[in-house]
């Protein structure tokens, strides 16, 4: 009996993340960047050799080979069903079929002894050649372990109010939320986490970067689920602090941070929203950060209202680090409280029947001022749909990493054969006439945080975009990028209506659009550094900033 698909929405919003946000980025050897142009014609690519030793092989079982080849066609069943293209990657996908289903049943045949690839091993690697035919991101076969090892489930929700990145290796401490049992028992950003739960982060953290399908979006869930569970239960966690020092504790588990929100058939989320002044003369820089694209009317309206407070001000910062999306039409509305010029979009998603253009309407208040985003590999979905838009548009000035290149409706299911499978059912090109897709946005100025920086107090790409708005603001307003010529060469799909009337958030097409194109926000999605964003320092204003926290909530 085929075995089901893995639930796209388990107990823990951990394990909902996984499922339908990227878990993985496809091995760069079986893939190349996704293609706006025409499509490749089918070519025949070096295959991969067997194991041919005869001591080294055993024949399969019965069972285990069906459950290999049933996975077969499952994948190849899936793509030729719910791929955007009716012919996926411009192939004859049933000439593809016929190519493939031999080698397929060649694998599975025998089974490895010792060292020796398993069946299973040799199918996943006929599997994802076939995958690395279409030459777009986000097709790839995860194994079974590695699938288990960061998706597993965990008993609850609750949290001790840490949030991590991995930097150089370590899992790293980035930001202890206020009230939070971890501020209250002293854990400061900067330490490394040396275990939780019992397992060691430093082996966990090898593993997954020894295996390149695996995304740094999903290594940092993955780690952070160990620091969840059920409120009122304790996890245990080993730090290591700014001076060296082993510090072990027992971690109090709290409801999450924010308001509880629900939408449609997802789980439960808590969503939090802040905003802040950061006093930097002339009237301040405003700052303003939220955890996910979700609970509308609240965030919709909290962003309104940072907007308006923030008329006087000398620029905006908007915090959109380990924000891994939500509702795809809020993009739209939040951008129409920064383009003043109707008409203008976001970008384009392309699904099999419909194209969805992401239409910004400008609103009654719009801020003129300088703006900068700020971004990492954690930032995905909806927040790389309004990053990208208005860095294209040249509305924005984006600061950080890159983001996590997952910008469109990604499902992962589990395999007869306990792999897991990775697809996605869009594509979409951002204002620029390139895909976000396997590219992700590109910083305007690269700033990585270090672990030195987060120790001392610093927050290096808040500074940096601080410094940035005094500079634009010196320099006055900087001349309109008009991408509508400049991307001639990269030809976005045709789309097939006008953009929305009033203040609609739903994208323009000739079908209902979905309302999301990420739809299981994660569990934890941070701002980083400390509470507050650290003052920026630089030789001419070093800790001349000061917060005057405005709002959180």
């Amino acid at each position: 009996m085929t075995q089901r698909p893995r639930p796209i929405f388990s107990a823990a919003r951990f394990a909902a993340l996984l499922a339908v946000t990227t878990l993985a980025q496809p091995a760069p050897a079986q893939t190349a960047p996704v293609q706006t142009g025409p499509a490749p014609p089918v070519t025949t690519l070096p295959q991969s050799p067997l194991p041919q030793s005869p001591l080294a092989q055993r024949p399969a079982s019965p069972a285990l080979r069906r459950l290999n080849l049933d996975s077969f066609e499952k994948v190849w069943t899936t793509i030729r069903d719910k791929h955007w293209q009716k012919e996926p990657g411009g192939l004859n996908w049933q000439a593809v079929h016929e190519e493939f289903r031999p080698r397929v049943e060649q694998a599975a045949a025998t089974d490895g002894l010792g060292a020796e690839p398993s069946g299973t091993d040799k199918v996943r690697g006929v599997l994802r050649e076939m995958l690395g035919r279409l030459h777009q991101t986000h097709f790839n076969i995860l194994p079974g372990s590695v699938y288990a090892a960061v998706g597993q489930d965990v008993p609850g929700e609750a949290q001790a109010g840490i949030d991590l990145r991995v930097l150089d290796g370590e899992a790293i401490v980035t930001r202890v939320y206020p009230g939070s049992p971890a501020e209250r028992q002293g854990v400061k950003p900067g330490w490394k986490i040396v275990s939780a739960s019992g397992q060691g982060f430093d082996a966990l953290i090898r593993q997954a970067l020894s295996d390149p399908s695996v995304h740094e979006l999903t290594l940092t869930r993955s780690l952070l689920a160990r620091l969840t569970g059920d409120s009122g239960r304790q996890v245990h966690a080993e730090f290591l602090d700014g001076a060296g020092k082993t510090v072990q504790m027992d971690l109090a588990l709290t409801p999450p941070r924010g308001e509880a929100a629900v939408f449609g058939n997802l789980p439960t989320q808590h969503v939090w929203y802040e905003s802040r002044v950061i006093a930097d003369g002339g009237g301040g820089v405003g700052y303003l950060g939220f955890n996910m694209f979700l609970d509308l009317v609240r965030v919709m309206g909290d962003f309104e209202t940072s907007i308006k407070d923030c008329a006087k001000c000398r620029g905006l910062v908007i915090d959109l680090r380990g924000n891994p999306g939500g509702i795809g039409g809020m993009a739209m509305g939040m951008a129409g409280f920064l383009v003043d010029m109707p008409g203008e979009r976001l970008g384009v998603m392309q699904t099999r029947d419909v194209s969805l253009n992401f239409i910004i309407n400008p609103r009654a208040t719009v801020f003129n001022g300088p703006v900068a985003v700020l971004m990492d590999a954690c930032s995905a979905s909806t927040a790389e749909i309004f990053a990208g838009g208005l860095k294209d548009l040249g509305r924005a000035h984006v600061f950080g990493t890159r983001s996590a290149a997952a910008a469109l409706p990604s499902v992962i299911e589990r395999l007869p054969n306990g792999d897991g499978f990775q697809y996605a059912v869009a594509n979409y090109i951002s204002a620029g006439g390139k895909p976000l897709e396997g590219n992700g946005v590109e910083p305007d100025t690269e700033v990585k945080l270090s672990r030195a920086a987060l120790l001392a107090g610093h927050d290096p790409v808040l500074d940096a975009a601080l410094s940035w708005i005094r500079s634009a603001r010196a320099a006055g307003p900087a001349p309109a990028t008009d991408f509508r010529a400049s991307a001639s060469d990269s030809p976005t799909p045709a789309t097939h209506s006008p953009a929305p009337a009033g203040d609609s958030l739903a994208p323009a097409s000739e079908s209902s659009a979905p309302v999301g194109n990420s739809l299981a926000p994660a569990t934890h999605s941070p701002a980083l550094a400390s509470d507050s964003p650290a003052p920026a320092r630089d030789s001419n204003e070093a800790g001349d900033s000061r917060l005057a926290q405005r709002s959180t909530r």
